[in-house]
């Protein structure tokens, strides 16, 4: 899975800079918006056959049939076969590390705010 590696990196350096550049709302409506890019106009998921037919848009036509499986497989979390567009987000979030990290402070900052402003604390 060479081309996989080669085209996760260069998502993972390019998601973060997304974010920066586009807020939260903005980086959700471009992952929704290449969600509806690759997913199947009838079923509205992303399958392996979608996957398969919009590969080159993401510069992944050289990838074999199991590689586009194992793709759906890694976000398919209900188990269904496809990638609804929950799925398709979560999954571009836990590629990326950088957003991962960004994620959690931001959590961990958002509960520390919510601790000091309770009367429990």
């Amino acid at each position: 899975m060479a081309g996989v590696g080669k085209a996760v990196a260069e998502f993972e350096d390019l998601l973060p800079v997304m974010a920066e550049k586009l807020g939260g709302e903005g980086l959700m409506r471009e992952l929704s918006n290449g969600f509806e890019l690759l997913m199947d106009k009838e079923r509205g998921v992303i399958t392996v056959e979608s996957l398969k037919r919009n590969a080159a848009v993401l510069g992944l036509q050289d990838l074999r049939h199991d590689e586009l499986v194992s793709m759906v497989e890694e976000g398919d979390t209900d188990g269904d076969g496809a990638l609804s567009e929950m799925e398709f987000c979560v999954l571009m979030f836990r590629l990326s590390p950088g957003l991962m990290e960004e994620s959690r402070l931001l959590l961990e900052e958002f509960l520390q705010q919510e601790l000091e402003s309770s009367a429990f604390y």
